[in-house]
């Protein structure tokens, strides 16, 4: 098994227990991919929710310019209701779940289709 798909089981592991959501592996696998390297740094692998930079950076570098949506408030309460699905508390949030979740949650599957 590769180091990637590793971390692939690794993330849905987290959805399936932390935030009480079967992932679809297809799609998971597809938001993976689409981090990078970044998965592999572990400081680029979390998103280091309680620091409001970060929050913008993945509002605008993400929400904003790989799924296409426009600048609103709805983007940080999106931001924000994937947090709390994850878990307020759960210091290390991998990236790869956090862009899961808004990818569900704005309905944006089709980008990775």
């Amino acid at each position: 098994m590769s180091k990637r798909d590793e971390l692939i089981q690794k993330y849905a592991e987290d959805l399936r227990g932390k935030c009480g959501i079967e992932p679809d592996m297809a799609l998971l696998t597809k938001v993976t991919i689409g981090c990078g390297p970044s998965i592999y740094n572990a400081d680029s692998a979390t998103v280091a929710s309680s620091q409001p930079a970060e929050l913008e950076t993945v509002k605008a570098n993400f929400l904003m310019k790989k799924l296409g949506l426009p600048d609103g408030p709805e983007l940080m309460d999106g931001i924000n209701k994937a947090i709390e699905t994850y878990g307020q508390s759960e210091r290390s949030k991998y990236r790869a779940v956090l862009y899961y979740l808004l990818v569900t949650q704005f309905g944006k599957q089709a980008v990775y289709g």
